[in-house]
């Protein structure tokens, strides 16, 4: 008996508390040339404030889900050249690790764009409100590195991507 108390209090430390992605969230991309919005987001997040090792983040945008407030860059921005929508219709991420730094938190894990997966850190904050919460955070990604575009040419290879997603206790 006192083993199963044991476990019981073990796995009651090391679980996540579930959150569910609002449809306030909003998912930025920027750069010099180009900037825009990913209108779809969703995926699974596992986060606890007081153990974060034990947190996990899986998501997904919908790459048809571009938008940069002109029609014809969007259609080009799905094409074959760019993010290719038709043969990767989503971009993936799905942490391998978070922890806390001073005043962040940290989320390493596998970022999946057209086919090529890269490691990759996001520091982000998470500010909560008893049932709700906002994770926010800012990365840059190259997008050569995951053969978006031809290298060099009119847009930039550094592309700023800002999160920020509300999310309530699921």
């Amino acid at each position: 008996m006192a083993t199963l108390l044991a476990f019981t209090a073990v796995f009651a430390i090391t679980v996540a508390q579930n959150w569910t992605i609002t449809n306030k969230y909003n998912i930025k991309f920027s750069s010099n040339d180009v900037a825009g919005i990913f209108k779809t987001f969703k995926g699974a997040i596992a986060f606890d404030e007081a153990n974060p090792a034990a947190s996990k983040f899986d998501v997904t945008i919908d790459v048809a889900s571009i938008n940069t407030g002109n029609g014809l860059q969007n259609k080009h921005a799905k094409g074959e050249e760019w993010f290719d929508a038709a043969k990767y219709p989503v971009i993936k991420y799905t942490s391998k690790k978070v922890v806390k730094t001073a005043n962040t938190y940290q989320v390493t894990g596998d970022l999946q764009i057209r086919g090529v997966t890269k490691e990759t850190t996001i520091p982000f904050t998470f500010k909560q409100a008893g049932g709700a919460g906002t994770f926010t955070g800012s990365f840059t990604v190259n997008r050569s590195d995951f053969k978006i575009g031809k290298p060099g040419g009119d847009v930039a290879e550094q592309i700023k991507i800002d999160i920020n997603v509300p999310v309530t206790k699921g």
